[in-house]
């Protein structure tokens, strides 16, 4: 068995593999490939409205919220939701925590104001900012709630009068989360939904319309909206594969019974993190993120040779972001606590060797 701990494209049950790639060779009695079926056809439809309905059932969206499945990735959204929400003249607030958050209020100044209301910047993004002000004329404030690079996420929401937008790109269907707090949540699909190729977008409806600026049509909220994810040929296989994964979590008893492996995975790994005297974290520990753990080693020189060792053991993608080193285990839904033990036994090892 491949223990894959790799940060995205993310890891997906081996029983969503299965059916999904049963689709590809024919698609639901259809005749044709889920590849080349037509998206207007009415069983394609029936998988969009599936995949909107699961979102909805499995993170409890209240009404007044629309669920869109988009393109672009985050990055696209980093400019898409200024220009939706912020007026030239405005001012948004962003807190920054890491590396995408950073390119998301960069983007944002394009379109209007930024008050970067608080960084962990000069710590290298080893904790999360606690305490800081934002303004209430702030046309919306910001945050990336999980920093894969850097292996720090923001479990509650802070408390703000103004639409508060959050990129929920990794952590998002790993916890149970209060919709009504958010204005708008954005994420990519490769790291706890499907596939690389579809971005979730789920936004309060009252907060749109209100900028005056011309966009674009496939970058506006509202026609996209309208055109129910499909104003023009959306992402097909990345939102089958999607639909696939959401029943598999639903399956499972949804978001809050996935949350309690989430937790008991990242316990038992920081556990042996803190335990283990050839290894240790890199970020404060109130901030540690379920979801990719990052750590490193006392003697860097062995750094190369764990490597090995654990790929050695079918233990892939522990490698941490080329622009910070060390080791990053990236822990989504699908990744079964075997393999979290196997990764400790690997670390156990190492340690009886090289102690």
């Amino acid at each position: 068995m491949t223990h894959n701990f790799g940060a995205g494209p993310c890891i997906l049950p081996q029983e969503v593999f299965k059916q999904a790639s049963q689709a590809v060779l024919e698609f639901n009695g259809t005749g044709l490939s889920i590849l080349e079926i037509s998206h207007r056809t009415p069983e394609f439809e029936a998988v969009v409205d599936e995949t909107i309905l699961l979102v909805k059932e499995l993170l409890n969206v209240p009404e007044g919220y629309s669920v869109v499945l988009l393109q672009g990735g985050a990055s696209l959204q980093f400019s898409m939701a200024p220009m939706n929400l912020l007026a030239d003249e405005q001012t948004a607030a962003y807190l920054n925590t890491g590396v995408w958050a950073t390119k998301a209020l960069k983007e944002a100044k394009i379109f209007g104001n930024v008050n970067v209301v608080a960084s962990s910047k000069d710590d290298n993004f080893s904790f999360i900012p606690k305490n800081f002000d934002i303004p209430a004329d702030s046309a919306y404030f910001h945050y990336t709630s999980n920093n894969t690079i850097y292996g720090t996420e923001l479990m509650t929401v802070p408390s703000t009068s103004v639409p508060v937008v959050c990129d929920m790109s990794s952590d998002i269907f790993s916890r149970v989360i209060d919709i009504s707090q958010f204005g708008l949540i954005y994420a990519g699909a490769q790291k706890n939904m499907g596939p690389a190729g579809l971005t979730l977008v789920i936004v309060k409806d009252e907060i749109l319309g209100k900028i005056d600026r011309k966009i674009p049509s496939m970058l506006d909220y509202r026609v996209q909206i309208e055109g129910g994810s499909m104003y023009n040929t959306p992402p097909v296989f990345s939102i089958y594969v999607s639909m696939l994964n959401l029943r598999w979590l639903k399956s499972k008893g949804g978001v809050s019974e996935i949350e309690k492996e989430n937790i008991a995975k990242s316990e038992a790994l920081y556990k042996e993190i803190d335990r283990n005297p050839l290894f240790k974290g890199t970020c404060s520990i109130e901030d540690r993120s379920r979801m990719n753990i990052c750590f490193i080693m006392e003697n860097p020189e062995l750094e190369k040779p764990f490597l090995k060792f654990a790929e050695d053991r079918d233990i892939i993608g522990i490698k941490g972001h080329r622009s910070v080193g060390g080791f990053r285990a990236s822990m989504y839904n699908a990744l079964p606590i075997t393999s979290v033990h196997a990764l400790i036994d690997a670390m156990q090892e190492f340690a009886e060797k090289y102690r």
